[in-house]
């Protein structure tokens, strides 16, 4: 029975193990490889950006851009038609040894610094940087940088003068990004800092402008310090005096307080003296009249006690008699007894009531006595105190009147006084100021017309050197210079007379004094004049008049001839 169902059992079994796997799982497992080739394509592509790097995507990248930036991001490069690289985004920095740029003055400058750069992550700085800088080293780079740098620096330092190179820093560094930004740009770099080491020139300008300055500072300190030792000795005496009036005041203010503290309180002493002596007598006269009241009042309450215990045995004799009396049978001894007892403990009742009463009274009287007494010294002295407190509070009130009118009327006076010391300070400083102006400017003009003069002194000096040494001598150079001038001389000398009209010379001769007239004395003087005169043209100017002066010359001592009369001549 169960071996045809176990033979049944196993045949598709047989089949199964010999026969060929089906398509769906062939398909199954060749589409999961294709997904996993995929998914590992996918993984490899996929490019991650770190935070100090552009990742540059170049190839087919469309949108019209050559590559395509990414920063602190990821994209997908796809395979074949794209591919990728990165760009660092380190610091570069570039050491520029800049020697010998010319300013705008034409003075050489030393300007040694040292650029930091790196390349942008701007969207426009990474694509030029993308184009311009992909593939190339650290060293390539600083050379471009540098060469960049290098001209634009030499074109601020040729736009600045040397005063503003070296005293506003912050301007020339200013400039310097101004021109280096927009030229780094194009190459995909942005400028992170400049340091400028120092700045230094051939000829020594800065170093010079350096000690002027130094000098000026160190000569305003002086002026400065000077200025403070004056202010400081004005003050001192300033507050010398003021302690020196504060301390009389408070000396006179102290003595004018002892005096009437010591009157007030010689016054109240005696006011106080007086009170103590009359409340003292009072108190014992009023002690007194207590004292005997209370003796007064103690002798008759003793003598109606006295009464009254007289007055009491008499009416106890009498009982008893009247008691013995009616038990004078049988009980007449413990009658006796009995009354005996009574009257005796009545008696005794009777002492006892009679020293307490009396022990009363005089507590009383003295307690009474101690109160009052208590009492007169406590309103004395609440008075006493009463009127210290006026007095303190009158010589306090008194005070502060003259403290607040002494306020009301120094404060003004104060700041009267203040007002004229700062007022007197300040036109002492503006008129001081003043003439340091005034004089650094007349010293400056004079200065600038001394330095004027010897350049010019100078420079005809060099000139009459020349001219001395062209001319052979000191002598001919004289001479010529004398007649490069002798036209003015005469220009100046017709000049002169140009005003004066000649229309004739009329000459009167009225004959002389003895032998000689005027017109021949007058021609014997020129006559002596000129050979002199000539000498000095000759030897100053070098020039020698014609010979007809020189024949002049020989003939003027005949005029020293008498004149000739009647056919003699003249």
């Amino acid at each position: 029975m169960f071996a045809p169902a176990l033979f049944a059992d196993t045949k598709p079994v047989a089949h199964l193990a010999t026969g060929d796997v089906p398509w769906p799982v062939v398909a199954a497992v060749a589409a999961a490889v294709v997904g996993f080739g995929i998914l590992m394509l996918v993984v490899k592509r996929y490019k991650r950006c770190p935070s100090n790097r552009v990742l540059v995507v170049y190839g087919k990248t469309g949108g019209g851009n050559a590559a395509k930036c990414v920063h602190g991001g990821a994209a997908f490069v796809y395979p074949l038609i794209q591919d990728y690289a990165y760009l660092s985004l380190d610091p570069i920095q570039i050491e520029v040894p800049l020697k010998g740029a010319l300013s705008i003055e034409n003075i050489r400058v030393n300007v040694p610094s040292v650029f930091t750069v790196a390349i942008g992550t701007d969207p426009e700085v990474m694509q030029n940087a993308a184009i311009r800088l992909l593939g190339l080293d650290t060293g390539a780079i600083k050379q471009q940088a540098g060469d960049i740098i290098f001209g634009q620096l030499r074109q601020v330092i040729a736009s600045m003068r040397i005063e503003e190179i070296n005293r506003d820093r912050d301007k020339f560094l200013e400039n310097i990004q101004k021109s280096l930004e927009m030229e780094l740009k194009k190459i995909g770099l942005v400028l992170i800092n400049v340091n400028i080491t120092d700045i230094t020139d051939e000829s020594g300008y800065i170093e010079a402008i350096g000690r002027k300055a130094a000098a000026v500072a160190i000569q305003q300190a002086k002026i400065d310090v000077a200025e403070q030792e004056k202010k400081g000795q004005i003050g001192i005496a300033e507050a010398e005096r003021e302690k020196d009036i504060a301390v009389a005041n408070a000396t006179k203010l102290r003595e004018i307080g002892t005096r009437e503290a010591t009157r007030e309180q010689a016054i109240k002493v005696a006011q106080l003296d007086k009170d103590r002596t009359v409340g003292e007598q009072t108190a014992k006269l009023e002690q007194e009249a207590l004292v005997k009241e209370a003796q007064r009042l103690q002798a008759i309450r003793v003598a109606e006690l006295d009464r009254d215990q007289k007055i009491g045995e008499q009416q106890a004799v009498f009982e008893r008699e009247a008691r013995i009396a009616e038990a004078d049978r049988d009980k007449r001894v413990r009658l006796a007894e009995a009354n005996a007892r009574a009257v005796g403990g009545e008696s005794a009742a009777q002492a006892d009531v009679a020293t307490a009463h009396a022990t009363l009274a005089v507590r009383k009287a003295e307690a009474y006595q101690l109160a009052e007494t208590k009492k007169r010294e406590a309103e004395a002295a609440v008075l006493e105190a009463q009127n210290r407190a006026m007095a303190k509070a009158a010589l306090a009130d008194a005070e502060r009147i003259e403290a607040e009118k002494r306020a009301a009327l120094e404060a003004p006076a104060k700041a009267e006084k203040a007002k004229m010391i700062v007022d007197a300070e300040a036109a002492a400083e503006r008129t001081k100021l003043e003439a340091q102006a005034e004089a650094a400017t007349i010293f400056a003009r004079l200065e600038a017309e001394a330095r004027g003069q010897y350049e010019i002194l100078a420079k005809k000096g060099e000139g009459l050197k020349k001219v001395i040494e062209a001319c052979g001598g000191a002598q001919p150079a004289f001479q010529l210079l004398m007649l490069e001038h002798l036209d003015a001389l005469a220009a100046a000398s017709a000049q002169a007379i140009s005003n004066i009209k000649f229309d004739k010379i009329v000459v009167w001769e009225g004959g002389g004094s003895g032998d000689t007239s005027k017109t021949a004395g007058f021609l014997q003087d020129m006559a002596r004049v000129m050979p002199p005169m000539l000498q000095v043209m000759k030897d100053v100017g070098g020039v020698e008049m014609p010979e007809y002066f020189a024949k002049l010359i020989g003939d003027a001592p005949a005029a020293k001839e008498p004149p000739a009369t009647n056919g003699k001549p003249v």
